[in-house]
């Protein structure tokens, strides 16, 4: 455990140190945000996200906990960004059902924008927490891919600069953690809690009996991690490789003028094709990507699914597969949208056919009349 707090701060960039006492290990992110639900809410409570979110929350959080979840709605006017307003307005709305809000979970950087959110939000969130007394969980998974050199700042770091060391928000924020992205071990299902509250952290150690990591599992991770060479590397090559993946998957969209978020992190990016839309809707939405499923051959999650209220958003992966498959995937991509091109064309031309046929027609009906007309007149 010790390894993996200095790995979790070596990350951030050893801005923020971590204490392997406030640390209780689970089996992946998912047994984390599970075991974070029964230590913080009763069934029937809520907790606030942001949209779009992770779609697999709907089953951390309401399946065996019975947490109910109330959207934070986010939209593309300011880049899905949370606002003041919108925490205001989700806190409403839960207190209209009758439901006690037990805090606000969000992901950073977020899954599915590939964003991570600025010092502005996370001291928003902060504030927010603050004024009505709940916790905040901030999901840092994909901490380790942020590739742009603006960085990643972690809820941690707010915390110490903004000096609420010891403070009642001290004890009611929480991070979770997981090696499944930042080092690609989905398999090994090593995920973590980490929380100030030593009621929470008490109380998870108990409940982790239900998720447990091996000691096989512990072993070998505790020497990849305390090879300090090798994490360095690791890190450093990893960003690296997935700047220049992503700025090649960014060319490839632009090539076939489809438009994504702007992003600085993840495996991912979140992929504009509302233009694409036979209608402004999900039904739309979910037409588009059967065609993009079953006839390009792509495997991409609609916006609805992630909760989004706008459709015509897609996540699209592109750090899980070779340059050369993404090369393929983004010339389907762009023979497909040609192909939408080309059939709208050709509707139109048949509408300005049929237009112009019926006015040739017109034309003539009113050329018979005319003459009749004048054939009675003599």
């Amino acid at each position: 455990m010790q390894a993996l707090v200095e790995f979790m701060a070596e990350i951030r960039g050893n801005k923020v140190s971590f204490d392997s006492n406030k640390l209780v290990l689970t089996a992946g992110a998912t047994s984390a945000n599970e075991t974070l639900m029964f230590c913080l809410a009763n069934p029937g409570e809520a907790f606030l996200l942001p949209t779009p979110y992770y779609p697999g929350f709907d089953r951390d959080l309401k399946w065996r906990p019975e947490v109910e979840i109330v959207p934070i709605q986010c939209t593309s006017s300011n880049g899905f960004r949370i606002t003041k307003s919108a925490l205001e307005e989700a806190y409403q709305q839960a207190q209209k059902r009758n439901l006690k809000v037990k805090g606000v979970l969000v992901t950073n950087p977020s899954n599915p924008l590939g964003i991570s959110l600025s010092r502005h939000e996370l001291d928003l969130l902060l504030s927010f927490i603050t004024a009505k007394g709940i916790h905040l969980i901030s999901d840092e998974i994909y901490s380790g891919t942020v590739f742009n050199s603006t960085g990643f700042v972690s809820i941690m770091e707010v915390l110490m600069n903004k000096k609420y060391v010891n403070s009642p928000v001290w004890d009611r924020v929480h991070i979770v953690y997981s090696l499944s992205k930042d080092l690609g071990l989905p398999g090994f299902r090593v995920g973590a809690i980490y929380s100030n509250n030593k009621l929470v952290v008490d109380a998870a150690t108990k409940m982790s009996s239900f998720g447990l990591v091996s000691s096989q599992t512990q072993y070998l991770l505790s020497a990849m991690l305390s090879d300090k060479k090798f994490t360095k590397n690791y890190l450093t090559e990893n960003r690296k490789r997935l700047k220049r993946r992503h700025a090649m998957f960014i060319r490839g969209l632009k090539n076939a003028g489809i438009p994504c978020l702007e992003s600085d992190a993840g495996l991912f990016c979140w992929v504009d094709m509302r233009h694409l839309l036979s209608s402004k809707t999900f039904e739309a939405e979910m037409e588009l990507w059967k065609k993009i499923v079953y006839q390009v051959g792509l495997n991409v999650s609609p916006g609805s699914s992630c909760h989004c209220v706008e459709p015509g958003w897609f996540r699209m992966c592109f750090a899980n597969m070779s340059e050369r498959t993404l090369g393929l995937a983004m010339q389907r991509i762009k023979s497909f949208v040609n192909s939408i091109s080309d059939s709208n064309n050709v509707s139109q031309n048949k509408r300005h056919s049929n237009k112009s046929s019926r006015r040739k027609s017109f034309s003539k009906w009113i050329f018979s009349l005319s003459f009749h007309d004048r054939e009675g007149e003599r």
